[in-house]
């Protein structure tokens, strides 16, 4: 079995773009993800960050352009020239995606640990013991009570709902994972505490990820390089400390491991919940 380099991309997008009618939602763009990378993509609304999104994840096709995923066999493959079959697979094995409204990716009325399970049984895992071991590990990998495993979503706030979903995502082990505004509509703590969280799982599974968000403080701590769009364009790319001076000024704020934030609210929380854990 041949092997990528690590040099080369996970994922390479090339020349995407989307219409609805008469209006441009998403012209030409163009950007590779590297294995174990977290590339944030920015805009104001109406930029075409969702389009974006949808188009390189399997939702929505796009008009024009490829998008080509490298499977484990080292070969890059058009994801539109799949399959609906093969699509869901790499959906649900490779590919995992978080919902900005943690309801629309869990099933809100089965148990915590039924949603992590489900995952697993897509991929045949019948056994559950092993079922309900693992969905406990990850639980608490998620810095959720596992006494709450038997409890349904609904009854969950709406961080510890964000947490599972993102333990729904991870429990296969995918190499890529596709977040649409993962701490929109959360207080600021909780902000900081999921922040904090997600920082953590991306480096210990050196996983390659594309963050959607309109806050450029969620951007400067979780990303390695930053996207921004402008009216469907890609306006700015490259690294994201470099981008960020390019947009603006930035007020530093130090951090643990050196990282800094835009949003002095944002950062002061996720100071004061480092400095408690």
């Amino acid at each position: 079995m041949n092997h990528p380099e690590p040099s080369a991309p996970l994922l390479s997008v090339r020349n995407v773009s989307k219409r609805y009618g008469d209006r441009v939602a998403l012209q030409g763009a163009s950007f590779d993800l590297w294995p174990g990378e977290v590339l944030a993509v920015v805009g104001e609304s109406g930029s075409g960050k969702s389009t974006l999104l949808n188009a390189i994840a399997a939702r929505s096709a796009p008009d024009e352009g490829t998008v080509q995923f490298r499977q484990r066999s080292g070969e890059l493959q058009d994801i539109y020239a799949m399959t609906e079959a093969q699509q869901r697979l790499l959906a649900r094995t490779d590919w995992g995606f978080v919902h900005q409204n943690a309801a629309d990716g869990l099933r809100m009325d089965v148990s915590a640990g039924a949603n992590v399970g489900e995952r697993l049984m897509g991929l045949g895992e019948r056994h559950y013991g092993r079922l309900r071991a693992t969905a406990t590990e990850w639980l608490q990998r998620v810095e959720i009570d596992a006494a709450r495993i038997d409890d349904a979503p609904r009854t969950f706030s709406g961080g510890m709902r964000q947490r599972l979903q993102i333990a729904r995502n991870l429990v296969t082990q995918p190499r890529l994972v596709f977040m649409d505004e993962p701490t929109s509509g959360l207080d600021v703590s909780v902000q900081a505490r999921l922040l904090d969280l997600l920082r953590q799982l991306t480096r210990q599974m050196q996983l390659a990820a594309i963050v959607v968000t309109h806050d450029l403080a969620v951007a400067r701590l979780l990303a390695h390089r930053m996207v921004v769009m402008q009216r469907g364009r890609v306006g700015e790319a490259g690294l994201t400390d470099e981008v960020l001076a390019l947009c603006q000024k930035p007020v530093k704020i130090p951090m643990s491991q050196r990282c800094e934030s835009l949003n002095a609210a944002i950062a002061a929380a996720v100071l004061l919940w480092e400095s408690y854990r």
